[in-house]
């Protein structure tokens, strides 16, 4: 196997990052953004972070959950294109926030959680982004699980009691093609059908990539119960989940206990 050194990641590429700020126009994100969006329950004065950030789609939705009375949510993203979304999305939100309130940071959750302390956030969510964590042994020769595992003890950390972790992940061997079919009313719907068309196609490119690069260990598409049972024994409890995205994705809702 190739080391990680001569691996590329896609997910840092400016292009990359682009293609996917226009997801929102697809069908199926839109199903799964309505989903996340109602198991958010932001509370005034509470901090949240968004994981995989992207353009901030679920970082906006928290602020404008909450009225905009929220102390502070932040984005993190490795991909450093992201923070001009960010400055984008302070301009039009309303009410507005200040730069500290609605915050992005580039950082690789590969890596863990280190920039908080123990119970900082109220609240965390991610969309179709942890199961990219990712971890290579050079003394055995693969890939591991180890970053995905650290991330989901890292989030517990970060977590204050009864604090809520509602994510998405992709389903294990997803069906691209489906997905690429539900997006096609999205065209009609478009104000722009060929830049839809266009970032469609650039977002579907990037499928065969992420599809092997799970196969070799990479990234995470992991059985459901799977999932369960790493966030029951991290100590999350009332684990709730359904299927979103045109059905190639769990939406999972759970707690630390207070």
């Amino acid at each position: 196997m190739s080391t990680p050194s001569v691996l590329v990641n896609y997910w840092r590429q400016s292009a990359c990052a682009r293609a996917f700020w226009g997801q929102q126009e697809v069908p199926a994100y839109r199903e799964l953004l309505v989903d996340t969006k109602a198991w958010l329950n932001p509370r005034p004065g509470e901090r949240w972070l968004d994981l995989g950030c992207g353009c901030g789609k679920l970082t906006q939705a928290l602020w404008e959950k909450s009225g905009g009375e929220l102390a502070q949510v932040i984005g993190i993203d490795c991909a450093a294109e992201n923070d001009r979304a960010f400055r984008r999305l302070r301009a039009v939100l309303t009410p507005a926030p200040t730069e500290g309130q609605f915050q992005f940071l580039q950082r690789d959750f590969s890596a863990g959680l280190s920039d908080w302390t123990t119970e900082h956030f109220d609240g965390v969510v991610s969309g179709l982004a942890i199961h990219y964590a990712e971890s290579y042994s050079p003394e055995r020769g693969c890939w591991t699980t180890e970053a995905y595992d650290r991330l989901l003890g890292e989030v517990f950390r970060v977590l204050r009691g009864d604090g809520s972790f509602v994510f998405s992940v992709i389903v294990p061997e997803p069906a691209w093609g489906k997905l690429a079919w539900h997006s096609w009313p999205g065209v009609f719907s478009a104000v722009r059908p060929l830049h839809f068309l266009k970032r469609a196609w650039r977002m579907m490119s990037y499928g065969p990539w992420l599809k092997q690069q799970a196969r070799r260990g990479r990234f995470h598409y992991l059985p459901l119960e799977t999932i369960a049972r790493k966030l029951t024994t991290i100590g999350f409890g009332d684990i709730q989940h359904r299927l979103s995205y045109a059905g190639q994705a769990y939406l999972i809702r759970c707690h630390k206990p207070a």
